[in-house]
């Protein structure tokens, strides 16, 4: 699946993108910070008009938003594109010689971007570090649109379904719909959304590729391959999940599952797809009777269908392994797709592109806290039990950037502090923000509770089988709205994690309940050692 929800999103590097609010991309009115900021921020448009609309140019010209129905489709949103070549010398440029900034992010992804310009237009300097700020995001984003309306973004979705369905299996009742209305990501108008406003609140960029950090006397210095040092008081490492600066606990064991997905989007002779419903989860297993290796192998190691049709003859579709360790290997869920395809009578007469998705679920946080903050893949955000992330990380985008801000300004709040400039003076200071940020914006305990259950969950997962898989999903599917979108979307509090885990358990069949109890107890002894930890924090 691509996206966001049990969709892989990423191939590598790229990311993957909670609470998500209306209010996410307001800027903060707060009166005190608005007048501390007059004090003490740079010249606001040293950023040109002309430049400022040069660069919006080189991202492509953004369209207005459209209300989306139905199958919907937004006119023109196929035509914008940005380019790997695009010119970064018409974004505004970075100048080592007017000082540090008070906030450096490494990575122009939607997690970067975000905080970015929400820092700046609180009224701080802010610098994003990318080898390439206009190249595309290259892979498909899939999300339930009413996390992208929470947000007001709901103009970036290209293409909108009414419904989303499941195959659990072949039989009369394998069939779940899912009165949820789910899009397909508008990533180029996305991007460009996320770029102007950076670029209209005065957010500097340098194309470049970071080699590491060094903090001393209360800045930090990003240094980078070309010799150029981006001094900050801040620093957010924002690179997904190549994670070029956080640091990992030495001597812990990092034994994540993994999410693969082999995916095309294709133009076919014909499909047998309803265009106005995406199928969310195919965990049919017909395409596999010709062969039974293949069957065998599914059987163990589950795999599904996860299909967008835009038209009749244009598709988008995905072989995806839910959570496995180690992952399956892409040659085998390309050959599963191919299977699939020809099950179904699909021929494709032209690939526009392909699609690899890995991506690393659970496993152990960074250490925290630490000067480099994270967001994002880099902070180990992905729902670990569902390979969930964008959303959430743009929904949780503007605590963190409030968070940041809320620390820049506290030394000038200081009554006995006479200066001017925001940001750490001293070690201390910088180490005592960092921690604030990551404990109470990054991995507050309630967050940090939830991925324990979520960790939990994967754990279980793991453990299943095909039949095991449908017997669960059969049961996930038809709890309460509350409970199966809330648990996907990540906005269920730890208390309301135990009653879905309690509903779920008595929804189940009692094959089902048995198989949960065998495969998940052992697990919840860890789960108990775990929330001890978070007792006092």
């Amino acid at each position: 699946m691509s996206g966001q929800a049990l969709l892989p999103v990423e191939v590598g590097a790229a990311h993957r993108l909670g609470q998500q609010h209306r209010q996410a991309w307001s800027v903060p009115t707060r009166t005190d910070q608005l007048e501390a900021c007059r004090q003490f921020k740079r010249p606001r448009h040293s950023v040109t008009p002309a430049v400022l609309n040069a660069a919006i140019s080189a991202a492509a010209t953004l369209t207005a938003p459209q209300q989306v129905s139905s199958r919907a489709h937004l006119p023109g949103a196929e035509e914008l594109r940005l380019r790997p070549e695009g010119d970064e010398s018409q974004l505004p440029a970075f100048d080592p010689s007017q000082g540090k900034v008070h906030l450096a992010v490494v990575g122009a992804g939607p997690s970067g971007l975000s905080v970015a310009e929400r820092v700046a237009a609180a009224g701080f300097k802010v610098c994003i570090i990318d080898p390439a700020p206009l190249a595309p995001w290259t892979n498909n984003y899939g999300v339930w649109k009413d996390e992208f309306d929470a947000m007001g973004l709901e103009d970036c979705l290209s293409t909108v379904w009414q419904q989303a369905h499941v195959f659990l299996d072949s039989t009369a009742g394998g069939k779940k719909v899912l009165k949820r209305p789910y899009g397909r990501v508008d990533r180029p108008r996305l991007k460009k959304q996320l770029l102007a406003r950076c670029i209209k609140h005065g957010v500097t960029f340098h194309k470049g590729v970071v080699n590491g950090a060094e903090h001393g006397e209360g800045v930090s210095s990003v240094q980078c391959e070309d010799g150029t040092a981006v001094r900050s008081s801040i620093v957010l490492d924002a690179t997904g999940h190549t994670r070029q600066l956080i640091q990992f606990g030495k001597g812990k064991k990092f034994d994540p599952g993994f999410q693969g997905a082999y995916g095309i989007t294709a133009k076919v002779e014909s499909h047998p797809f309803d265009v106005d419903s995406m199928l969310f989860m195919d965990w049919r297993d017909d395409h596999t009777t010709a062969s039974p290796a293949m069957h065998d192998s599914n059987h163990k190691l589950p795999t599904f269908l996860y299909v967008m049709p835009f038209s009749k003859d244009r598709i988008f579709l995905e072989e995806t392994s839910l959570v496995a360790r180690p992952a399956v290997d892409f040659p085998e869920l390309k050959k599963r797709l191919d299977a699939r395809m020809a099950h179904y009578g699909i021929k494709v007469t032209e690939v526009e592109d392909e699609e690899y998705c890995l991506i690393p679920m659970g496993g152990v946080l960074p250490e925290v806290p630490q000067r480099i903050l994270g967001n994002g893949g880099s902070a180990g955000m992905v729902h670990p039990s569902t390979g969930y992330m964008v959303a959430r990380t743009l929904g949780g985008a503007p605590t963190l950037a409030d968070a940041i801000v809320e620390q820049l300004y506290k030394p000038t709040d200081k009554a006995s502090s006479t200066r001017t400039e925001p940001g750490p003076q001293n070690e201390q200071e910088a180490s005592e923000m960092a921690a604030t940020i990551w404990n109470e914006a990054i991995w507050p305990v309630e967050r940090l509770r939830q991925r324990i259950f979520f960790n939990f969950g994967m754990e279980v997962l793991l453990k299943l089988n095909l039949q095991d898989t449908r017997q669960f999903f059969a049961a996930f599917f038809d709890l309460s709205d509350h409970h199966w979108q809330g648990f996907l979307s990540a906005r269920l509090t730890f208390p309301q994690l135990i009653g879905f885990g309690l509903a779920l358990f008595v929804n189940s069949s009692n094959r089902a309940r048995a198989n949960l109890l065998a495969k998940g107890t052992p697990g919840l002894i860890g789960v108990f050692f775990s929330l001890i930890k978070t007792v006092g924090k």
